[in-house]
């Protein structure tokens, strides 16, 4: 086996949703960070896939991310593209860029977001501290999402978010702009009481993109994950469906 610069670690888990010789995808469960870092050198999720795929990993190399093309938060679950190959990689990579990668997120929020559908055009800016932060700023970079209310009981709210851009936390900055903080949200919620959740309630349920080899466009789907499904019911709340 050659070096591998990311020290493969077996125990991350993950769960594939599909794979081919071109690229994976794959459920990444809440509490793991996608990419190795401060705290996290050896449990990430790219860890956890060296031990799988490894050589190939290794062969796109640091200037190709290891394969990876996009991140979730630690607390967010749900789907990541990973490509195999230097080609597959810069086909989807000039696919994000063109924004012809289509997202669907899962989020519980606070409240009844009005009006129930909508688009959110307010540019986020990154601040550096002790923990990465995202602020909505003027001069900040563009950021645009699309969200829908599927469900409302009482308090809560299931809604559906299509990230148009890809900015840091930008689903969670955005919401609780308009007043609706993610349930379990510890960093944006600002002087909101939220309902009890055993974790950030944030699941990246769909994505949609074209084959770098197929040139066809497939859609890939994750349920909404076992962890939360009791704060779902106890909400009064139903499953949602890819």
């Amino acid at each position: 086996m050659p070096h591998l610069s990311v020290r493969p670690n077996p125990s991350v888990p993950y769960e594939i949703r599909f794979r081919d010789d071109a690229l994976i995808v794959v459920d990444k469960p809440t509490g793991v960070v996608t990419q190795p870092g401060k705290k996290h050198e050896h449990d990430s999720l790219l860890n956890g896939l060296f031990a799988e795929f490894g050589p190939a990993l290794q062969n796109l190399g640091e200037a190709r991310d290891w394969g990876l093309l996009h991140r979730l938060d630690r607390d967010t679950s749900g789907l990541v593209l990973i490509a195999l190959r230097k080609s597959a990689f810069d086909h989807l990579l000039d696919q994000f860029k063109r924004r012809l990668v289509q997202k669907i997120y899962w989020a519980l929020v606070a409240g009844m977001p009005l009006p129930a559908q909508g688009v959110i055009q307010k540019p986020i800016a990154e601040v550096v501290g002790a923990r990465k932060k995202a602020v909505l700023a003027r001069d900040g970079k563009p950021a645009i999402t699309a969200y829908r209310v599927l469900q409302t009981a009482g308090a809560v709210s299931l809604v559906e978010a299509r990230p148009k851009t890809g900015r840091l936390h930008q689903i969670r900055v955005h919401l609780a702009s308009l007043g609706f903080p993610v349930l379990g949200e510890d960093t944006y919620a600002g002087k909101f009481v939220l309902p009890k959740a055993p974790r950030l309630c944030l699941h990246a349920a769909s994505l949609s993109f074209i084959h770098p080899v197929t040139g066809k466009r497939m859609t890939v789907t994750s349920p909404w994950p076992e962890d939360l499904a009791t704060t779902l019911k106890r909400q009064g709340l139903a499953p949602p469906s890819n």
